[in-house]
């Protein structure tokens, strides 16, 4: 009789973590370092704080966290994100990870729009300095999700489109300030 009874409130205890948690304003953010899954160059702790200072210009309280996202493709906290983001005091934990969508052609895709195909650059990494013709450079994909420290369900879980440049000191950028926006976006909201 009492397994039973064990049996039949288990799922109970598991509810809480099948409910997406809705953000809750002044939440403190972990931001782990960006894992890199493409063969482009990246530097991964300059992409990691860019998304850290840009959420701090958002009026976030963010932090960069030394534990790193998952290589793994589904993003996911791992055992060293959520023991830092507890030793931290964080509400949320933000995981980063690049993709070449060419690396892993069977993961499914978000649709993209594309007209006239792809559009070459004339670009400086070009080691003929573009008498060589256009350079036509494939896009990146940047995947990023935030979950509460005390939930298993993301809060945002999206994935954004990145066309790198040349310049690996600078190639993501930009996508890095999407991506923040949209985190804080998604933070403030009541």
């Amino acid at each position: 009789m009492l397994f039973l009874l064990v049996f039949a409130f288990a799922p109970l205890t598991a509810l809480p973590q099948d409910i997406p948690s809705h953000p809750k304003p002044g939440g403190k953010v972990c931001v782990a370092t960006v894992s890199n899954m493409s063969a482009r160059a990246a530097l991964v702790d300059r992409l990691t704080e860019r998304v850290s200072k840009d959420l701090r210009d958002d009026k976030i309280n963010a932090l960069t966290m030394d534990s790193s996202t998952t290589t793994d493709h589904k993003l996911r906290p791992t055992r060293e994100n959520g023991e830092e983001a507890k030793s931290k005091d964080c509400d949320y934990i933000l995981l980063t990870q690049i993709v070449d969508p060419k690396t892993r052609p069977f993961d499914p895709q978000s649709p993209q729009i594309s007209i006239g195909g792809k559009v070459p650059s004339v670009d400086a990494s070009d080691p003929l300095g573009g008498s060589s013709g256009p350079v036509y450079r494939d896009n990146l994909q940047i995947s990023f999700a935030v979950f509460p420290t005390d939930r298993l369900k993301p809060v945002v879980d999206t994935v954004i489109m990145a066309q790198p440049s040349g310049n690996a000191s600078d190639n993501l950028l930009p996508a890095m300030d999407r991506e923040s926006s949209r985190v804080g976006h998604e933070l403030k909201r009541k």
